[in-house]
């Protein structure tokens, strides 16, 4: 069985999400009686991985004392998480609704709705807080929605090219033509077992829900971002999500 590699304190749907260091155990602070405990897991197939990268190298991701607010209201909803994680590794963040879980993952990746009002976010040693949504994409975060939204009159073709050769562009790399693209983009469309029409569709337009996660899917290995923020992953998971390889 995997052993638990990160903890979060328990919190009531009302309550801000708190956390705690992943090396330390569940505790409550100061819950209501209704509460939800939030457990970081490590899954059970990378533990041997994890536990090596545990001791050695940088984290990719770590968040120290990480307080947020809403930006209208100043209502706190998060109150000092603390989150590693290392190249490899996959956690889940589990609790019931309200508890926060969205919240920090918007957080994390600039939402405007929400301030930092404490506390770091290093992604590659680089600190997030004052970075603007588009930089950090650029950075190498990569959010997976739960409703994917449909861009009309914007092919996936396009849109893919434009996303790579932003990343090539802040890199110093020079840009991709079409047919150089094609090159690069092909051989994912095969791993993912996609037809190529998808290339030649607008985003999401008329896309089912199993479609467009794998369309995600597709954007996230086409970029090579180096961490994923899955908001409600497992929606369309069986039917499109099982056995499919991703490098």
């Amino acid at each position: 069985m995997a052993q638990p590699l990160a903890a979060a304190a328990a919190v009531s749907s009302s309550s801000p999400l708190f956390s705690l260091s992943s090396s330390r155990p569940l505790v409550r602070r100061h819950a209501p009686p209704s509460y939800v405990s939030m457990r970081t897991r490590r899954c059970s197939q990378l533990a041997a991985a994890s536990a090596a990268a545990e001791t050695s190298g940088s984290p990719l991701l770590e968040v120290r004392g990480l307080t947020a607010s809403v930006k209208e209201t100043g209502q706190q909803i998060l109150a000092g998480v603390d989150l590693t994680i290392r190249e490899g590794e996959i956690h889940a963040i589990m609790g019931k609704n309200g508890s926060g879980k969205s919240t920090l993952t918007k957080v994390l990746v600039g939402h405007p709705h929400y301030e930092v009002t404490g506390g770091t976010i290093l992604f590659k040693g680089e600190d997030l807080v004052d970075m603007e949504p588009e930089d950090r994409s650029l950075a190498g975060l990569f959010m997976s929605f739960q409703a994917p939204i449909e861009i009309p009159g914007v092919s996936n073709f396009d849109f893919l090219l434009m996303a790579v050769n932003a990343r090539r562009e802040k890199s110093g790399l020079p840009a991709l033509g079409p047919l150089e693209f094609y090159s690069v983009v092909s051989p994912k469309i095969d791993a993912l077992n996609m037809d190529p029409k998808f290339l030649d569709r607008n985003v999401n337009e008329g896309f089912s829900g199993g479609e467009r996660k794998r369309n995600e899917i597709l954007q996230l290995s086409v970029r090579y971002c180096n961490y994923e923020l899955a908001w409600n992953l497992g929606l369309y998971a069986n039917e499109y999500y099982t056995s499919v390889p991703v490098n």
